[in-house]
């Protein structure tokens, strides 16, 4: 089995990322990406930190909007209706989960289609579901690479996607369809769940369940790709990140992604890729 390893991928991205916003700055198009952040979510406040820090690391210019718990949603839709006229913000990101007072549905449905560098607006949704361009969600855009760094012919293959949310698991679906793959959509009520995961080339799991796919649930040969996080604590006392697939038992496998250190960077890295092919239009 070999590891896949997101943070040397996440890094190359990064590079070539760099190179081009420094194209863009040459030619007077000085990528900006608005990050909103409402609330203090500490976990929420760990993910801007890190977002911010990559996006100056390649040279994006940060606009950071830091709102109080109790804000309302019209002055949230108002900042974002600001944004989206502001010709010098060529991305926007507003962090999940907001307060229970914000319909996030409308917020993001707020955002102009073409500063969505997150990919959940209707209309990127809609061009990726007819392979007609968009925005590609950050995650499942990294996925795919990942996936690529092993696999050169999808055409045919079996792929099983273990999760159905709109961030993950459709459009992971979509992307691999694209690629011409067979593709099976289920999730944690799917019966006979470890039978369908055996029959698949390629395994993504998003269910968000800790360690659900097993060795013996996966065939000699497969790839995995975990995108499950979980924060668990062991009998000493330790806390440690765990994955949805258990990868001590993957030796069989092909390649699968490691928790941490497979995907999770390459979602900030395609975030900002993202901005950049967003501000390039």
């Amino acid at each position: 089995m070999t590891p896949i390893d997101g943070r040397a991928m996440a890094r190359a991205l990064s590079q070539r990322t760099a190179a081009e916003v420094a194209d863009l700055i040459a030619r007077g198009t000085p990528p900006g990406l608005a990050v909103v952040l409402v609330g203090e979510n500490p976990a929420s406040e760990v993910y801007v930190a890190r977002k911010m820090a990559e996006s100056a690391r390649v040279g994006i210019t940060s606009f950071e909007h830091r709102l109080p718990v109790e804000t309302s949603e019209a002055v949230l839709l108002a900042l974002i209706d600001m944004l989206n006229a502001d010709p010098r913000v060529h991305g926007i990101l507003v962090q999940l989960p907001l307060p229970e007072q914000i319909d996030a549905g409308r917020v993001l449905d707020a955002i102009a289609p073409g500063k969505d560098v997150d990919g959940f607006h209707p209309v990127n949704v809609g061009r990726l579901s007819t392979g007609t361009g968009g925005l590609v969600p950050c995650t499942p855009l990294g996925c795919m690479m990942l996936l690529d760094s092993v696999i050169d012919d999808y055409r045919g293959l079996a792929a099983v996607v273990i999760g159905k949310s709109n961030i993950v698991g459709k459009p992971v679906a979509m992307l691999l369809l694209e690629r011409e793959c067979t593709v099976t959509v289920t999730h944690i009520a799917t019966r006979g769940l470890p039978e369908i995961v055996c029959t698949a080339d390629i395994v993504v799991a998003a269910a968000g369940a800790p360690r659900l796919v097993r060795g013996d649930w996966v065939k000699p040969g497969a790839v995995v790709i975990d995108v499950g996080i979980t924060r668990q604590t062991d009998t000493d006392g330790r806390t440690k990140l765990v994955g949805d697939a258990a990868f001590d038992e993957m030796a069989h496998a092909r390649a699968v992604t490691p928790v941490p250190g497979g995907v999770g960077p390459m979602t900030i890295a395609c975030l900002l890729a993202n901005t950049v092919r967003a501000a390039g239009r």
